[in-house]
């Protein structure tokens, strides 16, 4: 997957020892805050039943691609449409003619790339090559028109997005995040754009839950075993730095604003990025799902002190702390250490 804030590929074997001592294998487990959908994925692998969900559309189509999925959708609605492209299956001559589709001056052209010009006026932004924005400009408006057309159903919509959100983020010139773009092109976004195909995960089951919203408001609609939460630690909004692939995963155009075109992300705005509310977010989700077991990833760089999460946490149940070593994530150039304390906290409500 790509560099996510947060992201826990490094930890999962922690993870899922801490899972396992807790839970048998076919448990129902949260992943509440899925991101990029590592953690679900390995619980998938590891036998659970995983219920993931995030308020982010990108995550959504991550999830359903991964949980949901053993293979290739069968594109039945677009076999006479990509017949002439065919190589093993539909899903490959859907992927071929898309990657060969015409190019077209579309909105990631005007807004995200060097020839384009923005509609707020700004100078023009450096987030891909004219040519690979114009690349998928054509894509998107092609799945766009199948997804209107009733072409395509939800899980063939979920893998193509899946599909085009990696291949930007391949060719996206940005030093992490797509807070901002960088001033040159790097070695990678001179790359031509394309779109690969899945490796589909084939252990575990498919009967998985996949949700999208707050985790707020999900949480009375959860019954569980064991919910692990790996909550924003700081005040960087996942929905601001990831802008661009939400609006990969939404097909939208919305009003670029500023010299680094943010779609306006307040709809997907998360408290607990907020030091002010992360308590009563915290509360509402130990209070409102029925599970008898939390697990939650936090950092010494988080909002709350390890001290503060244990007084707060406490108010539910017994609380364990278990200290890692853990590799901080890092832009390019960061002055920060490499290494931070991670904590994995866990929660017996009483």
């Amino acid at each position: 997957m790509f560099r996510y804030i947060g992201n826990k590929t490094r930890l999962l074997p922690v993870l899922m020892e801490e899972i396992g001592i807790r839970v048998p294998d076919g448990s129902t487990v949260v992943d509440l805050m899925a991101g990029t959908g590592c953690v679900s994925l390995a619980l998938r692998k590891n036998g659970y039943r995983v219920i993931a969900s995030d308020m982010m559309t990108y995550s959504k189509h991550h999830l359903v691609t991964q949980l949901l999925l053993k293979s290739p959708p069968a594109f039945f609605s677009l076999t006479l449409e990509v017949t002439p492209y065919s190589i093993e299956s539909t899903y490959d001559a859907v992927l071929r003619y898309l990657n060969e589709i015409t190019p077209q001056k579309g909105y990631f052209y005007q807004e995200f790339s060097p020839e384009g010009a923005p509609a707020n006026g700004t100078q023009s932004r450096k987030y891909f090559t004219s040519d690979n924005a114009m690349r998928i400009d054509a894509i998107r408006d092609k799945i766009n028109h199948w997804c209107k057309d009733g072409l395509i159903n939800g899980f063939e919509e979920s893998v193509l997005k899946h599909s085009l959100i990696m291949a930007v983020n391949e060719v996206a010139n940005i030093s992490g995040t797509y807070g901002y773009f960088l001033s040159s092109f790097s070695r990678s976004s001179l790359c031509t754009f394309e779109l690969r195909p899945i490796a589909f995960e084939s252990e575990g089951s498919i009967n998985h839950i996949v949700l999208q919203g707050f985790a707020e408001d999900l949480s009375k609609e959860i019954i569980a075993d064991l919910c692990y939460i790996d909550p924003p630690y700081m005040k960087r909004q996942y929905a601001a730095n990831y802008h661009i692939l939400e609006t990969v995963a939404r097909g939208d155009f919305p009003v670029a604003v500023g010299k680094s075109g943010l779609r306006d992300w307040w709809d997907q705005h998360s408290t607990f990025c907020t030091k002010t509310k992360i308590r009563d977010s915290f509360r509402k989700v130990f209070s409102d799902m029925n599970c008898p077991l939390f697990l939650v990833s936090y950092s010494e760089d988080g909002l709350l002190s390890i001290d503060e999460l244990e007084k707060l946490f406490s108010e539910f149940g017994q609380v364990h702390v278990k200290k890692i070593e853990y590799a901080r994530f890092r832009s390019n150039n960061s002055p920060l250490e490499k290494k931070l304390d991670e904590y994995i906290i866990s929660i017996e409500k009483r």
